[in-house]
């Protein structure tokens, strides 16, 4: 086995394409990394329920670190491992903040990814155009967020997208007091993770599941978000398309998100 045994993937900017797609190249070589004994994960924002449309394809990836380390999930065994929640008072106040700035809130589920029905249908005004095919997909709409969010014991993540990035500035002021992980995400948003959980953390516990040292991991990703993982990681690769702050505290940069950096990565550090 080579120095390095675990690569962990972002998906927006890095696995995935500008407008959401795997490339068959990127496809093709994380199965040829399978196929060599090396293990690969997804590290995501996103929820289980919004992998629905990659899971087929990507047959070379056994995990995923989804909701930004809150979950950890068995694709193959289609379980999950491991599940943190911020609690319902937090998860209730963070609406509310929604609502004073006529946000879109977004509640990340371990069985739903969860919008207001009025806002789910023009995304675009929230900075959040590329992903409304898959809202319109796999989204569970709702009449009031409020009423979702006091319904549930506990959510893993809620990302509160806004309609400028002075109103996100405005309210990462309330934001930042609460007990909670919070980070920057695309134009306008913020995402909120139980405390001490981040990316970073996800991957930790997913190398000791798995009896891999942190020495023996990759991990590769462009955004504010993929910091914690990357400071985390044995290898920190930043895509070409990568924020300066996050290229800035790589060990290597390799092509962007349209010509298969990731894939790149495979080549370099795995195999």
């Amino acid at each position: 086995m080579g120095k390095y045994e675990l690569i962990a993937l972002d998906m927006d900017g890095t696995a995935l394409t500008s407008d959401k797609r795997l490339l068959d190249e990127t496809v093709r070589d994380l199965a040829l990394a399978a196929a060599r004994g090396r293990t690969a994960a997804l590290s995501t924002g996103r929820c289980v329920p919004e992998l629905a449309g990659y899971r087929d394809r990507l047959t070379g990836v056994r995990y995923a670190i989804a909701v930004s380390g809150a979950v950890l999930y068995d694709l193959a065994e289609d379980r999950a491992l491991y599940e943190e929640r911020m609690d319902r008072t937090l998860v209730m106040e963070l609406m509310a903040v929604a609502e004073r700035y006529d946000a879109m809130a977004h509640l990340l589920c371990s069985d739903a990814s969860v919008l207001r029905a009025d806002q789910a249908t023009h995304v675009a005004d929230f900075g959040m155009g590329p992903y409304q095919g898959l809202y319109d997909a796999m989204a569970k709409k709702v009449p009031d967020m409020m009423a979702e969010a006091a319904a549930r014991p506990g959510v893993p993540k809620v990302n509160i997208y806004f309609r400028s990035p002075a109103d996100r500035l405005a309210a990462y002021e309330t934001v930042k007091a609460l007990p909670l992980t919070v980070t920057f995400s695309e134009c306008a948003g913020l995402e909120m993770s139980p405390p001490g959980v981040d990316k970073g953390t996800g991957l930790r516990k997913l190398a000791a599941l798995l009896g891999v040292g942190m020495e023996a991991t990759v991990a590769v990703g462009d955004g504010d978000n993929d910091r914690p993982m990357l400071a985390a990681a044995g290898l920190a690769v930043a895509m070409g398309n990568a924020d300066p702050a996050v290229k800035a505290m790589a060990d290597a940069v390799v092509a962007d998100n349209d010509h298969n950096g990731v894939g790149q990565a495979i080549h370099r550090f795995l195999l």
